[in-house]
């Protein structure tokens, strides 16, 4: 992962669209934690678009917390989403990126907890993978136990306390390249999709995501894609 998220279009594009609908929503001083920070790149990310807010990341391996202190410039603790090491009213924002739908993590509890540790009218960014039916030899290699629909996570926001702000599909443009990917036979030893591809590739894949973000930011919403994005607010 450390490797792949400096070097692979799906890192850029996840990390770019969990930044816009931040950039585009209405923030309120305060910290941000990125729960599930991995190893650093969103923070990282977060750095570069306001510097002087204070950004705490989480993670439950101590080698991705250590290694997203040095990657992300900000402190990091080793701890649970579901049990976060926090008072209560900390956060301005809390960022969830890929980790709901994770076989140890428990979805209600975590963002129960994302909402004890928010402070009133704080937000949580969500982004998680979409529908069950995709599940595959990549799942089943990063640990994957769930996928949503766009139903499903709007009502456990709303089932949480939260209200959702918004709730979209993205990687859209290449969902059918992905669902023909996704679906095809594979045997118990396939390789994850986390993996930088040749160089034109990535290219290739990383401008296809930002036409698809230019045309999310001219009001363009898709019906179905390989990802949910969800902004709420406590």
């Amino acid at each position: 992962m450390d490797r792949a998220e400096d070097g692979m279009w799906w890192y850029r594009a996840l990390h770019a669209n969990l930044v816009d609908a931040w950039t585009r929503a209405e923030r309120i001083d305060g910290a941000i934690l990125d729960a599930g920070c991995g190893t650093g790149g969103l923070l990282r990310a977060l750095a570069a678009l306001e510097p002087a807010r204070v950004r705490v990341g989480l993670d439950r391996e101590p080698r991705a917390a250590r290694r997203a202190a040095d990657k992300g410039g900000a402190p990091t603790v080793v701890g649970d989403v579901a049990e976060l090491p926090f008072g209560d009213a900390r956060f301005a924002a809390v960022f969830s990126a890929d980790v709901l739908y994770h076989r140890d993590v428990d979805a209600r509890r975590a963002l129960a907890e994302t909402f004890r540790c928010l402070r009133p009218g704080g937000l949580v960014l969500v982004n998680v993978p979409a529908f069950d039916w995709l599940a595959s030899y990549h799942d089943r290699r990063v640990h994957g136990a769930r996928r949503f629909t766009r139903g499903q996570l709007h009502a456990l926001l709303r089932e949480a306390g939260f209200v959702p702000l918004a709730v979209r599909y993205w990687n859209s443009l290449l969902f059918p390249v992905m669902v023909a990917r996704r679906l095809r036979p594979a045997g118990a030893d396939a390789a994850s999709d986390v993996e930088p591809p040749p160089r034109w590739l990535d290219r290739t894949l990383g401008a296809i995501c930002r036409l698809e973000r230019a045309l999310g930011a001219l009001g363009v919403r898709w019906p179905a894609g390989g990802s949910l994005l969800a902004v709420a607010r406590k």
